[in-house]
C-alpha cells in the first residue's frame, strides 16, 4: 500500500512536471535545444534538406527520450543519474549546432545564388540570429522586392530597423537638447556675469561721484570758514 502510494504521488509530480515546457536541471544548456526541436522539425518541409530527414527524425526522437529523463529526475527519480543527463544533453547541443550551421551554409548559398525562396525559408526558420544579419536581409529585399513579401522575418528586421532609427534620432534630438542646454545655460551665465560687472562698475562711479561731492563740499565749507 505505502510503495503504491509513493508510485502514484511520483507519476502525479512527474505529470505536473510534464506540464512545463522543459525540465529545470540544466536548463541552461536544455532549453537551447529542446526550444528548438520544433524548428528543426520543419526543416524536413524544406527540398534542400531531404537528404537529412532521417538524420532529423533520429535527433528528435533522442531529444524527446532525453527530455523525458529530464523531467524524471525533476521529479526526484533516484534511478536515474544526472551526470549521465548531462552527457546526453551535451551530445544533442552539438547535433543542434550542426543544424544550425547547415541553415547558415544554406542561407548564404542562397544569397549567392539569389535563390529567393529558399532565402525566404531560411530566414524564417527560426534557426538564424536575424539582428545579426539585419542589414544583409534588408538590402536582399530591396533587390528582390518584386518576388518577396515582407512577411515574417524581413518584416521583422525593418520593424528592428525603424526601431533603431527611432532610438539614434531621439539620441540625437536629447544630444541636441542638451547641447542647446548647455549654450543657454552658458549664455545666461555670461549675461549675469556681465550684469554683476556692469553694477559694479556703476557702484563704483555712483560711490566716486559721491566721494567727490563730499569733498567738494568740505573744500567750500573750509573756504566759507576762512
Amino acid at each position: 500500500m505505502v510503495v503504491n502510494m509513493k508510485k502514484f504521488i511520483l507519476l502525479s509530480l512527474l505529470a505536473t512536471l510534464c506540464m512545463a515546457k522543459n525540465p529545470d536541471l540544466y536548463a541552461v544548456l536544455g532549453d537551447v535545444v529542446y526550444n528548438n526541436t520544433a524548428k528543426i522539425q520543419r526543416l524536413k518541409a524544406i527540398d534542400e534538406y531531404s537528404v537529412l530527414n532521417s538524420v532529423i527524425d533520429d535527433y528528435l526522437h533522442d531529444v524527446e527520450k532525453t527530455k523525458e529523463i529530464g523531467f524524471k529526475i525533476d521529479a526526484d527519480d533516484k534511478t536515474l543519474s544526472k551526470k549521465e543527463y548531462l552527457n546526453k544533453i551535451r551530445k544533442l547541443s552539438k547535433r543542434n549546432d550542426f543544424f544550425i550551421r547547415e541553415v547558415y551554409k544554406t542561407y548564404r548559398k542562397a544569397l549567392a545564388d539569389e535563390n529567393s525562396w529558399v532565402f525566404h525559408q531560411m530566414i524564417n526558420s527560426g534557426l538564424m540570429n536575424l539582428h545579426k544579419h539585419r542589414d544583409d536581409i534588408i538590402e536582399y529585399y530591396m533587390t528582390h522586392s518584386d518576388v518577396m513579401e515582407t512577411k515574417g522575418a524581413i518584416e521583422q528586421c525593418f520593424s528592428e530597423n525603424e526601431k533603431l532609427k527611432i532610438e539614434q534620432k531621439a539620441r540625437m534630438i536629447k544630444l541636441g537638447l542638451s547641447q542647446n542646454n548647455a549654450r543657454r545655460s552658458r549664455i545666461q551665465r555670461l549675461r549675469r556675469n556681465d550684469k554683476l560687472k556692469q553694477e559694479a562698475i556703476k557702484k563704483s562711479l555712483e560711490d566716486e561721484v559721491a566721494h567727490e561731492k563730499t569733498k567738494i563740499r568740505q573744500e567750500q565749507v573750509e573756504k566759507l570758514s576762512q
